[in-house]
C-alpha cells in the first residue's frame, strides 16, 4: 500500500516558524560573531561526540541552554575555550578571529592537525596547542598577539625555520617549541622578548649560535638534541635549568663573555645544568629504594629463584615489569613537580585555572578586544596646520605623485617630519566614506609597513599623515643616487626583499579580510633610517581599478588587461619587478635600453638560470660584492614570482619561506657578529 504523504503546513504556520526563529536569534545571550566561529570549529574537527553542548549552527553558548563543554564565558562573550585531551580530530576551522575576547586557548593533547590557522584569537593570553599533529609552521598572525604570555606548539610536526617575528610580544614568558621539526638559526627578534622566563626547544634541529639569548631574564632554558654550535654565552650558565646536550658545540677556546659547551654540559652529554646536586641525589634515593623493593622480593621468595627479578607482583597477582622513569625518552625533571602551574614539556603542559574577574576588570578586557571597532587613535589635523606645514603644497615640498593625488613633507617648528598624502576632493562622497577608509588603514600594523600618524577630514580637503623617511624608497635609491650616493649592499637589498615579502604576508595571510595592495612598486617601498623596507600605500586598493595606470610601464602582470583581472598573486608579480630591480639596478621599463632589453621582465626572466648571464645581469653599483651562489638562489626565487600564469607563482609565505631558507644556507657557514649591512665577495659562501 502507497503510503499517504504528510500534508503540508498551512503559510501561517511556515511564518510562524520563521519568525520564532528570528526571535531565538534576537534574544540569543552570547555574541553571534562567537557563535558562528564556535559552530565552524565544531564542524571542522567533525562533530565530535565529546563536545556536549555544541551545535553546528546556532546556539547560545552564554545563555541558559545546555552548557557547552570546554567554554567559559563573562556576559556576552566567549572568554575561555579548554578542550585539553578530548581526543578531537580534524582541524581548528578558519574563523577564530572573531573570538576577540578570548584570553584563554587550550587544545593541547588531541589528534588535531593541518596547519595551525592564521585565524587566531587576537587579545589571547595563553595559547596551548602542544601534543597535536599539527604541519607546517608558526603562523605570522601571532606576531601581533601583544598579550600573549604562553604559546605552547610542542609535540606537533611543524617544519621550516621560524619567521623573525617575535619583536612584538613583550608580555610572553614561556615559549615551548619542542619536540618538533624546525630548523635554522634561532630569530634575531628573540632579543625582544624581555620578559621570556622558559624557553623550550629541545628535538628539533636547529643550528647556528645562540647569542640572541644571551640577555633574556630565562630560568628554564632547554636546548638538547638540536645542531646548535658556537660557544655559550656566560650569562647563560646562571640560569636555574639548562640543558644543553646533543649539540655540536665548540671545542676550542671560548672567546671572552663566552664558555665552552663541555665545561657546562655534564660528561654523560645531558647538560644540566641548574638543578644537578638534586637530580643527583634524587636518582640516588631512587636507586636505594629499588634495591630495598627487590631485596624483599627476593626474600618473599625465600631465594626460590637464583637469578635477580627484574618483576614486581601487582594487586592482581601478575608479573609486572618496573616502567622506566622517563617521559617520552626524557628523564624526569623534578622542577615541575614542585611549580606545578608552570607549563613545562617533561608532562602534558597544564593552563593556569581559571579565575573569576571583577566586573571593571572584565569592562577593561573587553574594551582593549574591541580594539578594532572603536575609534582609531589618531591624530586630527586641521587643513590650515598641514597647509602651513607644507609650505602651502608647494611644490619644492612634493615627493611624489600618483593618480589619486600627491605626496607632500611637512615640516614643523618642533623638528618633526611628516608625509602628507592628499586625495583629490572628489575622492569622497564625504567625510563619513573617507573616515571608513582611515579606520581600515589604521588597523595595519606591521613593523615593514609605514605606519599612519594621522589625518585631515574637513569638507573638500581630504588627508592621510604617515611617518616621514628620509632615505626614500627603493626606486630612488636605485635610480635617482648620484656618484656620491652609498650604493645598497648585497645584505641590505636581502634585508629588504625579506623584509618587503614579510609585509606583503601580513597583508595576504594574516589579514582577516585578506588586504590586496593592487600597488606595488619601487617608489612605494620606503627605506628607514636604518634602509629598512617600509611598504606603503597598502589598503588602498580601491582607488586602483586601472593598474597598467597605477603601476606604470613594466609592472603590470599579464593577467590584468581588465580591472577584473587582479587576484592576489598578481601582488607577487609585482613584488617579483621590484625585486628584479634590486637585483639588477635596471628599471622596470626602460625606452632608453634596446627594444630587447626595455622590459625588465621579458629581457632579464631568459637569463635568470643562466649562472654565467647572471654576473652580467648583477647591478655593477655592487661591484662584485656578492656571493655567486646567493644570486643564483635569490634569482631562482624572483623568476617563479614573475611567472606569466599566476597559477605557477608561489603565494607570498612560499616566498618568505624561500628566502629565509636561502638566508639559513649562508648564516651556518658564517661566524655570527659580522656586521649585517658589509659584503663580501667569496667563492666558498653560500649566501
Amino acid at each position: 500500500m502507497a503510503r499517504r504523504r504528510r500534508p503540508l503546513p498551512p503559510p501561517q504556520l511556515l511564518g510562524l516558524a520563521v519568525l520564532l526563529s528570528v526571535a531565538a536569534v534576537a534574544v540569543a545571550k552570547t555574541d553571534q560573531s562567537d557563535v558562528k566561529a564556535l559552530n565552524v570549529m565544531f564542524i571542522s574537527m567533525n562533530k565530535p561526540s565529546q563536545l556536549s553542548g555544541w551545535k553546528s549552527s546556532g546556539g547560545d553558548p552564554c545563555g541558559d541552554d545546555d552548557a557547552w563543554k570546554g567554554i567559559t564565558c563573562s556576559g556576552s562573550s566567549v572568554t575561555e575555550i579548554d578542550l585539553s585531551g578530548l581526543g578531537l580530530s580534524g582541524t581548528l576551522g578558519y574563523q577564530l578571529s572573531s573570538l576577540k575576547s578570548v584570553t584563554k586557548f587550550d587544545a593541547s593533547n588531541n589528534n588535531l592537525n593541518g596547519d595551525i590557522p592564521y585565524q587566531l584569537p587576537p587579545n589571547v593570553v595563553q595559547l596551548n596547542l602542544y601534543g597535536n599533529s599539527f604541519t607546517g609552521g608558526v603562523p605570522y598572525s601571532i606576531s601581533q598577539m601583544e598579550d600573549l604570555e604562553t604559546l605552547n606548539v610542542g609535540k606537533n610536526n611543524l617544519n621550516g625555520q621560524l619567521t623573525d617575528m617575535f619583536s612584538q610580544l613583550p608580555k610572553l614568558s614561556t615559549l615551548d617549541l619542542s619536540f618538533n621539526r624546525f630548523s635554522g638559526s634561532l630569530p634575531q627578534s628573540f632579543q625582544h622578548l624581555k620578559n621570556l622566563k622558559t624557553l623550550n626547544v629541545e628535538t628539533n634541529q636547529f643550528s647556528g649560535h645562540i647569542d640572541v639569548l644571551a640577555k633574556l631574564p630565562l630560568e628554564d632554558l632547554n636546548l638538547q638534541n638540536n645542531k646548535f654550535t658556537g660557544w655559550i654565552p656566560s650569562k647563560l650558565k646562571d640560569i636555574n635549568n639548562l640543558q644543553i646536550g646533543g649539540n655540536q658545540w665548540s671545542s676550542g677556546s671560548a672567546p671572552p663573555g663566552m664558555e665552552k659547551g663541555s665545561a657546562l654540559g655534564s660528561s654523560s652529554g645531558g647538560g644540566s645544568v641548574g638543578g644537578v646536586n638534586g637530580l643527583i641525589i634524587a636518582a640516588i634515593v631512587i636507586g636505594v629504594l629499588l634495591a630495598a623493593l627487590i631485596l624483599l622480593s627476593v626474600l618473599k621468595r625465600n631465594h626460590s629463584s637464583p637469578v635477580q627479578s627484574h618483576y614486581l607482583m601487582d594487586e592482581s597477582g601478575h608479573n609486572r615489569s618496573f616502567a622506566p622513569l622517563v617521559d617520552d625518552g626524557r628523564a624526569v625533571n623534578m622542577k615541575p613537580l614542585e611549580h606545578s602551574s608552570s607549563i613545562s614539556t617533561r608532562t602534558p603542559p597544564v593552563m593556569m585555572p581559571s579565575k573569576s574577574i571583577s566586573d571593571n576588570e572584565f569592562e577593561n578586557k573587553l574594551n582593549h578586544s574591541r580594539r578594532s571597532t572603536d575609534p582609531i587613535n589618531l591624530v586630527a589635523y586641521s587643513s590650515l596646520d598641514l597647509q602651513a606645514a607644507t609650505g602651502n603644497f608647494h611644490s619644492t615640498r612634493l615627493l611624489g605623485q600618483g593618480i589619486i593625488g600627491g605626496v607632500y613633507k611637512a615640516k614643523y617648528a618642533d623638528g618633526r617630519v611628516l608625509a602628507v598624502k592628499k586625495f583629490d576632493p572628489l575622492s569622497f562622497s564625504g567625510s563619513s566614506d573617507f573616515m571608513d577608509l582611515v579606520n581600515s588603514i589604521s588597523k595595519l600594523r606591521h613593523p615593514n609597513i609605514t605606519e599612519l600618524v594621522g589625518y585631515c577630514s574637513e569638507p573638500g580637503h581630504y588627508m592621510l599623515v604617515y611617518d616621514y623617511h628620509m632615505n626614500g624608497s627603493i626606486y630612488d635609491f636605485l635610480h635617482l643616487s648620484d656618484d656620491y650616493s652609498r650604493p645598497l649592499t648585497w645584505d641590505t637589498r636581502v634585508r629588504i626583499a625579506i623584509g618587503t615579502a614579510s609585509a606583503l604576508e601580513y597583508l595576504h595571510d594574516a589579514c582577516s579580510p585578506s588586504v590586496i595592495h593592487k600597488n606595488i612598486k619601487a617608489s612605494n617601498v620606503l627605506l628607514d633610517a636604518d634602509l629598512n623596507p617600509r611598504l606603503t600605500d597598502c589598503g588602498l586598493a580601491y582607488f586602483y581599478e586601472d593598474t597598467s595606470e597605477s603601476l606604470g610601464p613594466g609592472y603590470n602582470p599579464p593577467e590584468c588587461t581588465r580591472s577584473s583581472g587582479y587576484v592576489m598573486k598578481s601582488d607577487v608579480y609585482c613584488f617579483g619587478v621590484v625585486m628584479l630591480q634590486l637585483l639588477t639596478g635596471r628599471k622596470p621599463y626602460d625606452s632608453s635600453k634596446p627594444r630587447t632589453e626595455q622590459s625588465l621582465v621579458n629581457f632579464v626572466t631568459p637569463l635568470l638560470h643562466d649562472i654565467d648571464a647572471l654576473g652580467a645581469l648583477a647591478d655593477p653599483a655592487l661591484r662584485g660584492l656578492y656571493p655567486p651562489k646567493a644570486l643564483s638562489r635569490f634569482a631562482d626565487v624572483l623568476g617563479r614570482c614573475v611567472q606569466s600564469d599566476p597559477e605557477f607563482r608561489p603565494s607570498i609565505s612560499e616566498v618568505v619561506q624561500s628566502l629565509l631558507q636561502c638566508v639559513q644556507r649562508s648564516t651556518s657557514t658564517r661566524r655570527m657578529g659580522g656586521h649585517r649591512s658589509v659584503s663580501q665577495r667569496s667563492d666558498d659562501s653560500d649566501w
